[in-house]
């Protein structure tokens, strides 16, 4: 069972509010004994300021030494203390101001609106309140604004719940309700489990990196554990943080909601899989191939072509030879990859993807009958399969087929069965991405293994990727989970 406890620093502060028994003085709060109990604490401290060293910052400090769930976490006070650091999270947002803006003041200079709990009584700042509380969750901030040629955001400060009037007050209440309705689950009638995991999944996508039976088996591998494993959308976002750590099992990307889950998640202290920086560094196809030819790791023969260079362009045949496969930097899927046979084909191929990107990836055409994928875990091998590329077509899967995409067969051996420098190399280019959930894609042409790519948040596919392991491999993967949730509890950093 959840508890919720809403902390203030007087009683005084609370006096326009029913009385609640979920609400304690902040002494009271740090006077409480630290012991084991089992309940899930969730913390909304309400200091009045969470100054360094201050009362407000100690609950917030004591609330994570204690294993609770607080907001602001001692992470956000410190962002929110450093103007740096939130004019850099915020500079896209700037762009975007005079949107939201409502008309009228011209001669205003500077103003500023009060957010609770990500909510505004502006209706056209609200998608603007909403982000900076993804980014800073507090739980009553002011933004102020300012103008010199353009808007833009000045300050960000937290806000003392005794500074409200009346309508403020009742603004602030129904924001509160709202929220923890929202974010504190209520309890199930259900076993107890050591750990809570969000499983982050979108059930609408086409083609999603774990069909519906592989995420059932998640499920019940956690529960195995002592782990419960939650499916969320995008729409939960606001509920990270009743979980202990987050799995993600739908196609990232480091510019929607999948990224910012991920940094979320570890910025609250969380497990996460795949963590942000393997996104970013997995879903940019350049990013790799830098990272590869840097590492002095076998690759096709790649090259990185400009939008402004079209003489480069004309001119790939004469390097790389014909045909050559053209890719945007963050394709997924084999989507956003093309194969050339002719200079004419190349210009034309070319200037669609550009419409896309600045800068594409030319490779040269290696012919294989199938892709080796090694999926590989914390820096060990997990599974290895072969994919095998669509019926008449050079791809794994078919973009271009009638309806659905296409993909061909697929054939999964023991990693002891696959070729040693198969899986040797595969391991190489994982080492300076992460320690996380890794699916190495390589060719091999004669006995010479190439990397084409590492893809964070891997496929996996009940029939499929776990075609030798069975249900073992996502024991495994749990187990891994389980690991480094542990030495979170025991303040060891993974």
């Amino acid at each position: 069972m959840s508890r919720l406890v809403i902390v203030v620093e007087k009683a005084s502060d609370w006096g326009s509010y029913y009385p609640s028994t979920d609400v304690v003085s902040a002494m009271d709060y740090l006077r409480e004994p630290v012991g084991s109990d089992d309940e899930r604490t969730h913390v909304v401290n309400l200091c009045r300021s969470y100054k360094y060293l201050g009362t407000g910052y100690y609950v917030s400090l004591l609330a994570e030494a204690r294993g609770h769930k607080v907001i602001p976490s001692v992470r956000t006070v410190n962002d929110l203390r450093r103007r740096s650091l939130y004019g850099l999270d915020i500079d896209d947002l700037n762009q975007k101001l005079a949107n939201f803006l409502p008309a009228g003041g011209r001669d205003t200079t500077d103003f500023g609106v009060l957010v609770y709990f990500g909510e505004t009584a502006y209706e056209d700042l609200q998608d603007l309140a909403r982000q900076i509380f993804e980014m800073f969750p507090c739980p009553l901030m002011r933004i102020e604004f300012e103008r010199d040629r353009v808007w833009q955001v000045s300050s960000i400060k937290p806000v003392g719940l005794h500074t409200l009037d009346d309508a403020q007050e009742d603004a602030f209440a129904q924001a509160l309700d709202k929220f923890s309705r929202k974010l504190w689950r209520k309890p199930k009638a259900r076993r107890r489990f050591r750990y809570d995991i969000a499983m982050l999944v979108d059930p609408n996508e086409s083609m999603p990196p774990s069909n519906k039976k592989a995420l059932k088996h998640f499920i019940e591998a956690g529960k195995h554990l002592g782990i419960e494993v939650d499916p969320i959308g995008k729409n939960d976002y606001q509920r990270l943080a009743e979980y202990d750590g987050l799995f993600i099992r739908e196609t990232t990307a480091s510019d929607n909601h999948t990224y910012r889950f991920a940094h979320r998640a570890e910025k609250e202290g969380m497990v996460v899989m795949d963590d942000p920086t393997s996104i970013l560094r997995c879903t940019n196809k350049i990013f790799l191939n830098d990272l590869m030819v840097a590492r002095k790791l076998a690759t096709p023969i790649t090259e990185i072509i400009y939008r402004d260079d079209p003489r480069r362009v004309r001119d790939l045949p004469d390097r790389l030879g014909l045909p050559i496969v053209l890719k945007i930097p963050d394709g997924s899927f084999s989507r956003g990859v093309v194969k050339v046979e002719t200079r004419e084909a190349l210009e034309k191929a070319a200037a669609e993807l550009f419409s896309h990107s600045a800068l594409l990836i030319a490779q040269e055409y290696l012919y294989t009958e199938f892709d080796w994928r090694i999926g590989v875990l914390n820096h060990e091998p997990l599974y290895a399969c072969q994919y095998y590329m669509s019926r008449g077509h050079w791809q794994i899967y078919n973009h271009g087929a009638k309806g659905t995409a296409k993909s061909g067969g697929f054939r999964t051996v023991p990693v002891r069965e696959a070729p040693a420098e198969v899986v040797k190399l595969a391991l190489k280019a994982t080492q300076t991405i992460g320690d996380g959930l890794y699916g190495v894609d390589l060719k091999q042409v004669g006995d010479k293994p190439v990397v084409i790519e590492v893809n964070d948040n891997p496929s996996i596919d009940a029939g499929v990727e776990d075609g030798y392991l069975g249900e073992d491999l996502y024991l495994r993967i749990m187990q891994e989970f389980l690991r480094r949730l542990e030495l979170k509890r025991l303040g060891i950093n993974t």
